[in-house]
Parts: structure tokens; C-alpha cells; sequence
């Protein structure tokens, strides 16, 4: 029988509709057999009414009450409140070891479930008692959980201390229940967010000698979370999270005191902040804990916060994509905690404007957001009927998202989807039309979403067109996995993982309290564009790289803020351009470049940087201060001739010419500085030296990824010695060669700038690095074979130590190539030298633009062939493949196509790059770069160029119908 009136049996009330009747049927004769064998059955019967609709609902709660019969007969039979102090005392009576209170806590859980569930769905409790109860039990199972631990390392021997010491288990150790749980707000099945700290000084004392006191430490987490989380025969007592710590993925589960205070002043986030507004003791020494709060109040409750601040605590607001119409605010599906009108909307309302609002006044401070929206109101910052609106809005809120629970005590805050197990969570909150349920949760989500994008309003969103982009917390935020998965990310926890990281201040950026303002700005705003460019995954695999880099971020940041055009194409790069990227991760100092006035200025213009280039490489004083002098200069030029190249700002034929400009303003540099440097180390030599460029450097159409063919050659008198060492001729300029080789290939601090090939210059690498402008005439004039002789149709000095000399080679190499060679076939050797490149050296694929039948190869043969044949007619020569083949339209046309194509991949990828693995938007751009409106279009003019140019150079240069046609001299 009932004890009394004060009964919970007597005091329920039905919760309306019945959602099952067969199960309610069901589990009435199963209970009933039960109760009337204890000698209950008459208080089963008075309560049914009431207790039918919730075990008919949720088969969680009819197991508890199936497995424990008596566990209902004392919640039935006794007052809620009462009830509640008398589990809470048991709880906190518990002894022993860990082992000891497993079973026991486990037992007591199930009795404060079934007692909160009977009396919220009865109409006893208001949400405030229920999830009072809920946080009450929380506190003194963790009180018991660390008791029990402590008692087993009392047992072997660890602690010194005793089990009723004053200053808690374990003294110096303390623990912060955080979020709902410090605010006395859990929720049904909710995990509780325990954060461990230790005082070492107060701790050192009551550990036995050579302990280490984190490790121990380290274990008694380990222990607590186990005892209250594992899952045994009878259940589990809570999911223990120990994340809501300093930095969690790089410090132990306890933390130390003077470690978390440091982090804290020096790293915490507006977000962390906001969670200590509902921290609050409940277990361990509780002396140490005051302490550690009381020096976090500065922390939480800045008195002075400047306008960059304020901004970044309401950029926690604007992180959650507001939509003004509530389009998407379904009922099925919605995440009533985290998605678009739930409870973390209500929350950050109130805790946004406490974090701006509570350092001058401690009124405002409340752990409680029902008490927090009051205090606000009181004090004028909001009215009273948003104030109302909204927590009416909490406890609905607060109240769907126990029901949804229930259902299984599962931690979910999802409504289902499945209209069936829907229409029970609206049986449990007493509506039995499931149109009508879900019609008032989406008026409900939708009326909290337009009050929250109210708030701040006018202010820069920081979310995207995408969606939510929220980086608050420790657990990725369900919709912004959703937004990032939309922008096309492939792994989007892997994003969400690395932008907090970078709000945490992990990489020099964001080190700073002004860069980690910056970059919660900065963070849509980069997202957004990565995803707009279409490969969002390589471009932020190499925004990462270059981010990391970076020495200090609030210049680079700010920048990017203030110049979004800038910005975007940054983005590009790292989407498009993995070489132009490169130099962006490795020396984020090109940045600066672009900031250069002379940047947007068209190739070709004299902006005097390789002036500047001779000016600062003379100015170093030393042989290497000018290799990285020029290095520094080159990057910056090339890496503006790339940019122009993928944004379409110039043709191939100006890339060409700027690359090579580029190319001849290094070697004129680093000449000079080669050759000054050899005759600092050997004395001045009598005499002269130039450099040839022959190859794409020769020709000017050199590309982001060319290489430099050079050959030296000199002229000296014949006993001409050094002034200083005595080298003869020979030495000297072999020196100086081996140093301009060096100046231009090695890599120093400053990075590299060309691979150098000296393979074409006279007997190839069997020869001296540098020969006399005598020896070199006699070579062509006896030995050369025609292969030489084609390199020598785009051969022209690019430097050299004396005018006059330079006026003599280029007379040289223009009588080198128009001396007659009777006998010679000059076009079956050349033919005969195509078909062994293409034995030797097959295309990689359709995209090997060099190497194809009918791509550059053929086109060059054929223009070399041409030159060739002016040389012996005596007619104008020229080293431009374009003036070579002049007569040749198909092979002119398909160089010409081909060589625009290889511009841009080159500027974009290191190596061979496949267009086809690329993203749709460089495809387009690569399409745009030929003239043609889409790549398919591209992929066929390709196709008919190539057929047309290989059937001209067929006719050019016939293949041999009996084989035969080898190269000869």
C-alpha cells in the first residue's frame, strides 16, 4: 500500500496518449503479476493510468521496471523529493574499493532514472528538479567513484593519506563538473564533462616515496572514468568526458595547476571562457578548487575587453548559420541541441552577452541559463518578452530532448526520424497528432533561430552560404561536418580537427590573443573559397603547409581580411598550383611580393627589379650573399610570372619571354659574380668569357619548369696566366664555369633556381666545361654531328664579359651553322633522330604534351630542320620555334596550342601533372587558356591538331622505306 497522500503513485498524472496498447497491455500483465506477488498490486493498479502511456513509449523505461519490481513499488510508493535525498545519502554512504561500488552504483543509477522519469512524465517535477536530480546524483557518484579509487591506491601502498581526510580523497586533486552538468542542468542521459586538475605541492606530501605524481594521476582518470562508464550486466553510471581540459589532445587527463593557469592566460579561447561560466566543484579537495576558480575569474570575466573582443565573443554567435526564413527547420531529423533553433542557440544568447557584459557586472554571472536570460532582463540588456519567449523556448527544449532519451537512454538529441518512434516521443510530451507535434517543434526551432540571428545583428557572419562553421568545444559539431562534407571535403572531421587546432594557437599564426581574433574571421572566409575552387582538399592540404609556416600570422591574416581579391587568388594557388604552393609553404616570405607594387604590372615592363637584382647581388659583399640575393628575387618574379600565367592575365608567348627574361637577368647577375669571384680567389686573368643559352633559354620560351642548356666558351692569349695563382686560360675558365654552375643549381637557405645541362657544348660530357671560341670552331667545322648542329639553331649569348666578344661568338655561331656539310642527309638524320626518341622515349599519355607524335617534339624537329635549310640557303635565321616554323601552318599551330598548355601546367605542378585528376574549375581554366570553351572541346582540338601536325611532319621529314637513314656526321 501507499504510505501516504505525498506518494509519487498518488500524484502522477496520464501523460495523454497511449502510443502502443498491445505493448501497454502488454507490460500491465507482466508488472501485474509481479506486483501482486510482492503485495503491491494495489498501488500498481492506482498508478497505471498514469504509468501505461510511458511504458508503452519507452521500452528503457518498462525494462527498469521489468528487471527491477520493487525498484518502481519504492518509487511509486514514496515522496519524489524524499526519494531523491534517500538515493543520494546511499550513494555517498557507498565503501570500499573500486570493485566494491561498481554493482551498487550501477543499481542506485537505475533507481534515480526511474524516479526522474516517473516524475517528469507524471507532472510531479518542473524541468528545474529533474535535471537538479540528474546533476545532484552526478556529484556524489563522482564523489564515490574517486573515493573508491583512492581507497585502492590506499591499499597498495600509493597514498598516505586518510580515507576522511579534510581536503578530500586524494588531497590537491579536484574535479570540475563542467557544462550542464556544473550548471545543475544535465539532461537525462547525458555523459558529464569531468575536468581533473592537480595542486603538485599539495599532492607531493600523501604520495609514497618515488611515485610519480602525474602518471598516478594520469591512472586515478583512467580509474574514475572506468568505474562510472563501463558497461556491465547492470548497466553503466555515467559516459565520463575528460576533453573539457587545456588543449586535450596534447595533455594528460589530469592536468596540472600551474600548466592549466598558464594555458588559460596565454591560449584560452572566448568559447572555453563561456564554459566556465557553468564550472563548478564537486568532487576531491574542494579548498584547491576554490582556489583554482577564484584565479580564473579574471580569465572568464575580463572588466576590460577592447572592440576586437567583444567581436570575437560574438563571432561564437555568428559561427551557426542563421536562415531568417527557416527553410530546412524540419521536426524529423532535427537535432534539438546542436541544429538550427536548439537548446546551444539559447545557450550562446545568453552566454555571449554574459562573457561582454559580466566583467563589470557579477550579477550577470549566473551558471544557469534560465536564471542568466533573467538576470539580463533585470539589468536592461534584453527585454523581458524575448526573455520569456526564449525560456519557455529552453524548458520545451529541455523537456523533447528527455523524452527523446528516454526512449532507449541513449545520448542522443536527434527527434528520429521514423515517424513511429517520433509519434512516441510525442506521446511522452503528451500530443498524440504527430502533424500537430511536428508543426509546433518546427514553429518552436523556427521562433529561437530568428530571435538568435536578431542578436548582434548587422555584425559579419562567420559562417558560409554553406552553412553552420562552428569550432567551439572539443566534439566536431554535427552541422558543420555537414557544412565542410557539402563544401566537398572528403574527410571532414580531419578539417574540423585541424581548425581548432589553429584556434587553440598550435602553429605561430595563431599564437598570438590578436591572431586567433583574427583567424575566427578569417576561418568562413577561407573555407568558403577553398570550396569554391573545387578541390578543396589539395587546396587546403596546401593552405596548411603555408599557414603552419608562417613565423607570425596577424600581418599575413589582417591582409587577407582587408584584400579578398588577394585573398582568393592565394586560394587558387593552393587549389590549382601545387609549384607555386611549394614556394608559398617553404618561404612564406613571396607573400610579400604581391603586396610589391611592380606585381600587377605587365610582363614585359621594365619595373627595374633586375637592376635591382645586379644592385643587391654586387651589394653582398660576398660570392654566396649574392647567390641569395638573386634567390630571393628570382622567386619573387617567378613566382609573379605563375600568377599572371593561371590567372589569363598574358599569353604563352609573353610567359615564355618572361621566364627567360627572368632566366637571362640571373645569369647576367650571377656571371659577373662567378666571375668576379674567380679572380678574388685566383687573380685577374686577360681575356673573355661568355655564356650561350641554347634550348628553351636559347629560344625565349622558357617555361616555369625549364631547365638552362648552356655552353661557356672563351678566348685568352695563348700564355695568358692569372695574375695571382698563374692559372693558365684553361684553369681559370673551367673555374669560373664550375662556380656559375654552382650559383645557379645549388640549393642554399634561399632555395635553388635552374637545373643546369652543359651536355651540348662541344664533345658533350666527355669535354672541358668551357672551351676556347677557337676550339669551338674547329669542332663544328670537323666534328660536330647534326643533332649539334639542330641545338645550334636556337643558340645566342646570354652574357658576356666584354660586347665585343659577344658580337664574335654570335658571328661564330651563325657561321657554324651555315658552313656547308656535303654528303650530309640532313633530313633522314633528323627523321632518324625523332623515330630513336620515340623507341627510347615513349609519351607518358595523352597529357605529355613534349613527347606525343604531332605535340612540341615534332613541331621543334621540324623548325630546327627549317633552320637547317635557311643556314645552307643563306636566308634570314632565327632562334623562335614560332618564326621557324612560319611556313608550316599545321605544325606551327599545334606548337603553339601545345606550348600555351605547357605554360600552365608548368606554373601549376612540379612535375607531370594530369589534368584529368584535376578539379573541374582548372580543367575549365586549362580549356580557357586554348581559346576553347570547355575541356572536352580542348581534348579534340588536341586530338585534330596532333593528327594534323604528325601527317606535315610526315611529309617534312619522310620515314625511310627501306629503314635505313642513321644519324651520320
Amino acid at each position: 500500500m501507499m504510505a501516504d497522500g505525498a506518494a509519487l503513485g498518488g500524484r502522477i498524472r496520464p501523460i495523454g496518449p497511449v502510443v502502443d496498447q498491445e505493448a501497454a497491455g502488454r507490460a500491465r500483465v507482466r508488472l501485474s503479476d509481479l506486483a501482486v506477488a510482492g503485495g503491491w498490486g494495489e498501488d500498481l493498479d492506482g498508478a497505471w493510468p498514469a504509468l501505461e502511456g510511458m511504458f508503452a513509449a519507452s521500452p528503457y523505461l518498462f525494462g527498469l521496471a521489468r528487471r527491477w519490481p520493487e525498484m518502481l513499488r519504492d518509487t511509486l510508493a514514496g515522496d519524489a523529493d524524499a526519494r531523491l535525498e534517500d538515493i543520494a545519502a546511499r550513494t555517498i554512504a557507498l565503501t570500499g574499493g573500486a570493485d566494491d561500488m561498481r554493482s551498487p552504483l550501477r543499481r542506485l543509477k537505475a533507481e534515480l532514472h526511474l524516479l526522474t522519469a516517473v516524475a517528469d512524465l507524471g507532472g510531479v517535477w518542473d524541468l528545474d528538479r529533474v535535471t537538479g536530480a540528474l546533476s545532484r546524483f552526478a556529484d556524489v557518484a563522482s564523489r564515490a567513484a574517486l573515493s573508491g579509487v583512492a581507497e585502492d591506491l590506499r591499499r597498495r601502498g600509493k597514498l598516505l593519506t586518510a580515507a576522511d581526510d579534510s581536503c578530500g580523497p586524494i588531497p590537491g586533486l579536484f574535479g570540475l563538473a563542467m557544462g550542464k552538468h556544473g550548471a545543475f542542468e544535465l539532461n537525462y542521459s547525458s555523459d558529464i564533462d569531468l575536468s581533473l586538475f592537480f595542486d603538485p605541492e599539495r599532492l607531493a606530501p600523501v604520495l609514497a616515496g618515488g611515485t610519480e605524481a602525474q602518471g598516478l594521476m594520469n591512472r586515478v582518470a583512467q580509474g574514475v572514468a572506468s568505474l562510472l562508464s563501463e558497461r556491465t550486466a547492470d548497466g553503466y553510471v555515467f559516459r565520463v568526458d575528460l576533453r573539457l581540459r587545456p588543449d586535450p589532445s596534447s595533455t594528460p587527463p589530469v592536468v596540472a595547476v600551474p600548466m592549466a593557469l598558464d594555458y588559460y592566460e596565454s591560449v584560452g579561447q572566448n568559447w572555453e571562457r563561456a564554459a566556465f561560466i557553468k564550472a563548478r566543484a564537486i568532487c576531491g579537495d574542494f579548498g584547491a578548487a576554490g582556489e583554482f576558480l577564484q584565479a580564473l575569474t579574471p580569465f572568464v570575466w575580463r572588466r576590460s575587453l577592447d572592440y576586437q573582443a567583444v567581436l570575437d565573443i560574438q563571432s561564437i554567435k555568428r559561427q551557426i548559420h542563421v536562415h531568417k526564413t527557416g527553410e530546412g527547420l524540419e521536426a524529423a531529423g532535427a537535432n534539438l541541441k546542436l541544429g538550427r533553433g536548439g537548446i546551444r542557440e539559447i545557450e550562446f544568447y545568453a552566454q555571449t552577452q554574459q562573457l561582454i557584459l559580466g566583467g563589470r557586472d557579477p550579477f550577470l554571472r549566473s551558471a544557469r541559463t534560465v536564471e542568466a536570460l533573467a538576470a539580463l532582463v533585470a539589468r536592461g540588456h534584453l527585454p523581458a518578452d524575448v526573455a520569456a519567449e526564449m525560456t519557455a523556448a529552453y524548458i520545451e527544449l529541455r523537456g523533447l530532448e528527455h523524452r527523446v532519451q528516454m526512449l532507449e537512454d541513449e545520448q542522443s538529441h536527434i527527434l528520429p526520424a521514423d515517424p513511429l518512434r517520433r509519434a512516441a516521443v510525442a506521446a511522452l510530451a503528451g500530443q498524440g497528432d504527430l502533424a500537430a507535434f511536428d508543426a509546433g517543434v518546427e514553429a518552436l526551432l523556427l521562433g529561437v533561430n530568428q530571435r538568435y540571428g536578431a542578436l548582434f545583428e548587422g555584425g559579419e557572419e562567420l559562417s558560409s552560404p554553406f552553412g553552420s562553421l562552428v569550432f567551439t568545444g572539443v566534439d566536431n559539431d554535427p552541422e558543420t561536418l555537414a557544412t565542410l562534407q557539402r563544401m566537398g571535403f572528403s574527410e571532414p572531421a580531419g578539417v574540423a580537427d585541424t581548425i581548432r587546432s589553429w584556434h587553440h594557437g598550435r602553429i605561430p599564426a595563431t599564437r598570438s590573443v590578436r591572431g586567433r581574433e583574427l583567424f575566427t574571421r578569417l576561418a568562413p572566409r577561407l573555407l568558403t573559397a577553398l570550396a569554391q575552387t573545387g578541390a578543396a582538399d589539395a587546396a587546403f592540404r596546401r593552405f596548411s603547409v603555408f599557414f603552419a609556416g608562417l613565423s607570425a600570422g596577424v600581418q599575413v591574416q589582417a591582409l587577407f581580411l582587408n584584400q579578398p581579391e588577394l585573398f582568393q587568388r592565394i586560394v587558387g594557388v593552393m587549389a590549382f598550383a601545387p609549384r607555386l604552393a611549394r614556394t608559398l609553404g617553404r618561404y612564406p616570405a613571396a607573400l610579400d611580393s604581391m603586396l610589391d607594387a611592380r606585381f600587377e604590372t605587365e610582363l614585359g615592363v621594365n619595373t627595374g627589379l633586375f637592376e635591382q637584382m645586379a644592385e643587391e647581388a654586387e651589394a653582398a659583399g660576398d660570392f654566396e650573399g649574392a647567390m641569395n640575393a638573386v634567390r630571393r628575387l628570382h622567386r619573387e618574379q617567378a613566382f609573379r610570372i605563375g600568377m599572371q600565367t593561371l590567372s589569363g592575365r598574358v599569353g604563352p608567348e609573353a610567359v615564355g619571354k618572361g621566364f627567360t627574361n627572368l632566366a637571362d637577368a640571373v645569369m647576367r647577375t650571377l656571371s659577373a659574380a662567378a666571375l668576379r669571384e674567380t679572380a678574388r680567389l685566383a687573380g685577374a686573368m686577360p681575356g673573355a668569357v661568355a655564356v650561350i643559352a641554347l634550348g628553351k633559354a636559347g629560344s625565349g620560351e622558357m617555361t616555369a619548369g625549364s631547365d638552362l642548356d648552356l655552353m661557356t666558351v672563351y678566348d685568352a692569349p695563348p700564355e695568358a696566366i692569372s695574375a695571382g695563382k698563374g692559372w693558365s686560360a684553361d684553369t681559370f675558365y673551367v673555374r669560373f664555369t664550375q662556380r656559375l654552375i654552382s650559383a645557379l643549381s645549388a640549393h642554399t637557405a634561399e632555395g635553388g633556381l635552374y637545373e643546369v645541362d652543359m651536355r651540348l657544348r662541344p664533345s658533350g660530357s666527355k669535354g672541358p666545361v668551357s672551351v676556347p671560341l677557337s676550339g669551338f670552331q674547329r669542332y663544328y667545322e670537323g666534328e660536330a654531328e647534326t643533332w649539334e648542329f639542330m641545338a645550334l639553331t636556337r643558340a645566342r649569348v646570354a652574357w658576356a664579359s666584354d660586347p665585343e666578344f659577344a658580337t664574335r661568338v654570335t658571328a661564330t655561331l651563325e657561321a657554324a651553322l651555315r658552313r656547308p656539310r656535303p654528303g650530309v642527309k640532313v633530313a633522314a638524320e633528323v627523321r632518324a633522330m625523332r623515330d630513336l626518341m620515340e623507341r627510347e622515349r615513349k609519351a607518358h599519355g595523352f597529357w605529355d604534351l613534349k613527347l606525343i607524335p604531332g605535340g612540341l617534339v615534332d613541331a621543334e624537329f621540324v623548325g630546327q630542320f627549317r633552320q637547317l635549310q635557311a643556314a645552307a640557303r643563306g636566308k634570314p635565321l632565327g632562334v623562335s620555334t614560332l618564326e621557324q616554323l612560319s611556313g608550316d601552318a599545321a605544325l606551327r599551330d599545334s606548337w603553339a596550342l601545345h606550348q600555351a598548355l605547357s605554360q600552365l601546367l608548368a606554373c601549376a605542378f612540379d612535375d607531370r601533372g594530369d589534368p584529368e585528376a584535376e578539379s573541374a574549375t582548372f580543367r575549365a581554366r586549362l580549356a580557357e587558356a586554348a581559346g576553347e570553351r570547355d575541356f572536352a572541346r580542348l581534348r579534340r582540338r588536341l586530338e585534330q591538331a596532333r593528327r594534323s601536325a604528325r601527317k606535315a611532319f610526315d611529309r617534312i621529314l619522310p620515314a625511310p622505306r627501306d629503314g635505313s637513314g642513321g644519324p651520320s656526321r
